[in-house]
């Protein structure tokens, strides 16, 4: 049979609060982001790559009307109108001296105001190689909440829902396939998630446990 040629396609993630799911990994930092009255009203919300922390951020900017930037596009942009604020992988801008500034303008404005200010980032602030020693020292003593790595629960609910955003029905019984023979991390998630979905496209065959075992270099299965 001729395979089709697959297309990338732009995929939709849904970011809403009843798209989030909660589990032992992640209740304590949903809790922290919830309580609010953060000291000197800022935090850091720390995780690996695909965790889920832009989600979360979006559920709190959509709760409170925050706006949400890239760190790397801080210097294009000028200095908000006080107000919350969600600054995403503030961790990338280390070692550039001027988003380092712009940051830290930012930072002083949004408290001189008392205005939330949430970042996103990797690791903590000891890790970044920050250069700017005030940005350094603010940052480092900025509280944090931390997304843990997923358990069986939280990571079936992480490929469904990847799936989903990507138009994509597949059976309870593959996702628990899937969370058994891939590695205990978001980033495998996604990477096998987009895998199966670029060989359905390909090959024109549904997103099957047989297909995710010739995909993922498995022992081949009866389809689910």
């Amino acid at each position: 049979m001729p395979r089709q040629l697959a297309f990338d396609l732009p995929v939709r993630p849904a970011l809403g609060r009843e798209d989030f799911f909660v589990s032992p990994a992640n209740e304590l930092a949903l809790a922290a982001l919830d309580a609010g009255g953060w000291p000197q009203g800022k935090m850091l919300l720390l995780g690996p790559e695909g965790a889920g922390k832009s989600h979360l951020a979006q559920v709190w900017a959509g709760d409170t009307g925050a706006q949400v930037i890239a760190a790397r596009d801080i210097t294009a942009l000028p200095l908000p109108e006080p107000g919350p604020m969600v600054v995403e992988d503030a961790d990338r801008i280390a070692g550039d001296r001027e988003a380092e500034t712009a940051i830290f303008h930012l930072h002083n404005h949004l408290l001189a105001a008392d205005a939330p200010l949430l970042l996103t980032a990797r690791r903590g602030a000891t890790h970044w190689g920050l250069t700017l020693p005030d940005l350094k020292s603010r940052m480092e003593a900025t509280a944090t909440a931390e997304l843990m790595p997923p358990d069986d629960a939280l990571l079936a609910a992480v490929c469904l829902k990847l799936f989903a955003d990507r138009q994509l029905q597949v059976t309870p019984a593959l996702i628990q396939w899937l969370v058994r023979r891939i590695d205990r991390s978001f980033a495998a998630a996604r990477a096998a998630v987009a895998a199966l979905d670029a060989a359905a496209l390909q090959r024109g065959r549904p997103v099957t446990r047989a297909l995710a075992a010739e995909v993922l270099d498995t022992a081949p299965h009866d389809d689910a």
